[in-house]
């Protein structure tokens, strides 16, 4: 979901992609300021904005109690949510029936009556049981806060309930785990909108990762790593220096002068998968960079990537993904292009 030309007679004209906040009463101060923060950055190469960011709320405008000891002015109303390209919905410690039935308000359920068929919906941490109550999550996977998972599996039994991962991706709906993960979701959406290059751009603009490793796992079993305990974080920045070469578990743990076992569950306990699953991810992140911002063939991104052969690498970004390099290649040129 790129911005779009405004007419036919003026291709110069964009109209960025609108992006709806809805902030409800209760809600997190912190976790509303991320999508005007991520989405408020992108811009093409002229220097306009990639996206439109707007706040509403379910009612007229006015104030919006928060979780904190201030509320704040919201200043459009629940019509702003037929205009968006993207519904954002963060946390909300106030959800009443919503949390505690998995009921929607009658003015929740008319605010999003307003939201137009085929708009991209995305919820940060709690705000994931509105998406929940309005049935947009029926029968797909989602994610929340962690602390959240069980009693959301039982609210609303027919989700798949996913309580590892940061965020999920199903197409038109995502969803996030709790407060930072929102930052995470944010940056993907900008990544699958405009490539990632400028997701990057962002990213170090807002001085956070990219993209972080793992799941939520390792925020459950070690909140706090025992700085008197040795860390995997030297042999992922050495795999990271030549994952164009092939690199075995026994090279890793040796960095770290830990038996493999030692390491991997280490490397586990610390990024919430296995090295193997690591190394993956960041060569698939490797081939987006290097198909979205070279010349490369195909065949010599794989190798660049550490894949070997393009046979290797289309199995690997389909199954991440869900397409070939060739059209991703296609699909984020063509997005960039169009909106510069």
């Amino acid at each position: 979901m790129a911005a779009v030309a405004e007419s036919s007679e003026n291709s110069e004209a964009v109209r960025p992609h609108r992006v709806v906040v809805l902030a409800l009463d209760g809600l997190l101060p912190f976790e509303l300021g991320i999508p005007h923060r991520i989405f408020g950055r992108p811009k093409d190469e002229r220097g306009r904005p990639l996206y439109e960011v707007v706040t509403c709320s379910v009612r007229p405008p006015g104030p919006v109690e928060t979780d904190a000891d201030f509320a704040i002015h919201v200043t459009h109303g629940p019509e702003a949510l037929a205009e968006a390209d993207t519904v954002i919905i963060p946390a909300s410690y106030e959800l009443g029936p919503v949390f505690e039935e998995g009921r929607l308000t009658d003015d929740l359920a008319a605010a999003l009556a307003r939201i137009r068929p085929g708009t991209r919906l995305a919820a940060i941490c709690t705000g994931g049981y509105v998406l929940a109550a309005a049935g947009y999550l029926d029968g797909r996977p989602a994610t929340t806060h962690w602390a959240e998972a069980d009693r959301f599996q039982k609210l609303f039994p027919r989700i798949e309930v996913d309580a590892d991962v940061l965020f999920i991706d199903d197409g038109d709906v995502l969803t996030s785990a709790g407060v930072a993960a929102g930052i995470d979701l944010c940056l993907h959406m900008v990544r699958r909108d405009f490539g990632t290059a400028v997701a990057n751009d962002v990213a170090r603009r807002t001085v956070v990762p990219p993209h972080r490793d793992g799941g939520q796992a390792q925020y459950i079993e070690r909140p706090v790593p025992d700085p008197q305990v040795a860390t995997t974080t030297a042999a992922r920045a050495w795999a990271l220096g030549r994952l164009h070469e092939p690199i075995q578990l026994r090279d890793m743990a040796g960095q770290e002068s830990m038996s493999v076992r030692t390491f991997t569950r280490r490397f586990r306990e610390e990024v919430g998968i296995s090295p193997g699953q690591w190394l993956t991810q960041q060569r698939v992140e490797r081939a987006r960079h290097l198909l979205e911002t070279t010349d490369l063939s195909i065949d010599q991104v794989a190798r660049a990537s550490g894949f070997g052969t393009a046979q290797s690498m289309r199995q690997h970004l389909q199954q991440a993904l869900g397409v070939t390099p060739t059209a991703y290649r296609r699909t984020f040129r063509a997005t960039v292009t169009s909106a510069v």
